[in-house]
């Protein structure tokens, strides 16, 4: 007598559940990497919003016979010798643009905050303090002359810190 055994064809359980795990792996992995990824990216647009700030005050200071400009100043798109169209320049990661007093010691930059201090040049990134919106990096300055500026602005990278660029 000759018996053939039929075998149904499909996927075992375990099968199933193996592709499952892995499945839940990648997702996992991709959901762990996501936020840094979106850090660095505003990050990098703060830095970029560094450079444009930098670049407005000095077309500012030259379109203005060396007069430094104020907050209001860099603000607005009508006060002379503002780039036309400046405010769109800026990513919407800066929600606040902030001039110092002259030769201020340190500049504390909340997130998306720009501080632009007369007088003054980088001298090393302060610690963070804070978390989530209230999160601040204090950047030390130098003294400097009167032509020279800084322009710092709170990072997420590292756990937060401050970004310095001299003029």
């Amino acid at each position: 007598m000759n018996t053939k055994q039929k075998f149904n064809k499909g996927f075992t359980i375990i099968e199933v559940v193996l592709v499952l795990a892995i499945a839940g792996l990648i997702f996992l992995m991709v959901f762990v990497a996501l936020p840094a990824l979106q850090s660095g990216q505003r990050d990098t647009a703060r830095k970029n919003d560094v450079g444009t700030v930098a670049s407005a005050v000095s077309n500012f200071t030259s379109n203005s016979r060396g007069t430094f400009p104020t907050t209001a100043d860099l603000t607005s798109t009508t006060s002379p010798g503002t780039p036309a169209g400046y405010t769109k320049a800026v990513s919407n990661n800066t929600t606040k643009i902030t001039v110092q007093a002259a030769g201020t010691g340190s500049a504390a930059a909340q997130q998306g905050q720009i501080i632009v201090t007369q007088s003054t040049t980088c001298n090393k990134a302060g610690a963070a303090t804070g978390s989530g919106s209230t999160a601040s990096a204090t950047e030390t300055l130098n003294s400097g002359t009167a032509r020279q500026f800084t322009v710092v602005t709170f990072i997420e990278a590292g756990g937060g810190t401050s970004f310095c660029q001299d003029s």
